[in-house]
């Protein structure tokens, strides 16, 4: 999937599939990144946060798209920075999913709270090699 989100190439951002419904997406803050007021620009973490909630989704090889997500930042992050995005399941109901992803620096301060909610298409992402 990475492969072809040339959105997170771009912006650098890494991603640990831990299990399904379990990511974590890490991006370098560079001055590229930093708006007017000397501080990471909200959409940027919130394009971290989307991407680890994206990832997370659809690591159960199911195609699946975001019906919605908000975010509460907390603390700002600077060019030097190091964001780390923990994308958690809270619960899957049918073709319906729930996630909480906590965005931290490389300090561990808790830099964001995002929440996204998605569903499912029900077709996979890519086909499975016999015997997985």
């Amino acid at each position: 999937m990475l492969d072809r989100d040339a959105c997170s190439r771009n912006f650098g951002i890494a991603i640990d599939v831990r299990s399904p419904g379990s990511v974590v997406a890490t991006m370098a803050v560079t001055d590229k990144f930093v708006n007017g007021f000397g501080v990471c620009h909200g959409g940027i973490v919130f394009t971290l946060a989307d991407t680890a909630f994206a990832f997370a989704c659809n690591a159960y090889n199911k195609e699946t798209l975001s019906v919605s997500a908000n975010i509460e930042w907390l603390r700002p992050a600077h060019a030097g920075d190091v964001l780390i995005a923990t994308a958690i399941e809270d619960t899957v109901s049918g073709r319906h999913g729930y996630y909480t992803v906590n965005v931290r620096n490389q300090d561990d301060e808790l830099v964001a709270i995002f929440h996204g909610h998605s569903v499912s298409r029900d077709k996979p992402l890519f086909d499975e090699a016999p015997g997985q």
